[in-house]
């Protein structure tokens, strides 16, 4: 799966701090249509729409209580992070991502500019392939980063 999204745009794999988009006041939904998540709504002119490909992305396996990261080089801080995981049953192989599938497990407040962020994360009753999906309401402006993870829960 990396392959195929590197093939489409090597850019998109490792310019991910690109992968934001501006002005949604907040209105995530209208913006990012169900099966665009993982790009943003196929933001940047189309460099990351291959991150939406169904198929079997490499996952790291994780527990029930994790902890997301993110580096931040620019220090934006934030207003606030919300971390979905999908619900059980959803099959990230075989099915797109869409806003039904995922369910709302942390939001935090604000974050002062930083380089290092972290959000500690509580499920329970998941197993399997899931996707972590991330929204980063940056601080500077209205703008905001979207990020996906595929994860085995063991």
């Amino acid at each position: 799966m990396c392959w195929q999204a590197w093939q489409d745009n090597p850019n998109a794999m490792w310019n991910w701090n690109g992968l934001y988009r501006n002005g949604s006041g907040g209105n995530f939904q209208a913006v990012v249509p169900d099966g665009q998540l993982c790009s943003g709504g196929r933001t940047e002119g189309g460099r990351y729409n291959s991150l939406d490909t169904v198929g079997a992305w490499k996952t790291t396996d994780i527990g029930a209580n994790f902890t997301v990261k993110l580096y931040d080089q620019a220090s934006h801080g934030a207003d606030y992070f919300q971390v979905y995981v999908t619900r059980q049953g959803f099959d990230p192989t075989t099915q797109p991502l869409t806003w039904s599938d995922l369910r709302l497990v942390a939001r935090t407040g604000k974050y002062a500019p930083s380089q290092n962020y972290e959000i500690p994360v509580s499920t329970s009753g998941l197993s399997g392939r899931h996707v972590v999906y991330t929204i980063w309401q940056a601080s500077h402006m209205d703008q905001t980063y979207f990020l996906c993870s595929d994860v085995n829960f063991r």
